[in-house]
């Protein structure tokens, strides 16, 4: 793994971590809809793009012809 995937890696953890460390010491919560679980989506897709190199945005752009 190089150091870009191990960066995405741990700023996914970084953010869903926040997120749970919040939720468990009810700063906020996550049982309600609300623009957090957004933010739960992009960490875990920054987790999930930086173990196995998929990034479904990485895609679309390159789809609609970023390089």
């Amino acid at each position: 793994m190089n150091a870009q995937r191990w960066t995405m890696t741990l700023a996914g953890s970084f953010i869903i971590l926040s997120l749970l460390l919040s939720h468990s010491s009810g700063q906020i919560n996550m049982a309600n809809v609300s623009w957090l679980w957004f933010t739960a989506f992009v960490g875990l897709n920054l987790f999930q793009s930086g173990l196995i190199g998929f990034c479904p945005l990485t895609k679309i752009l390159k789809k609609i012809g970023a390089q």
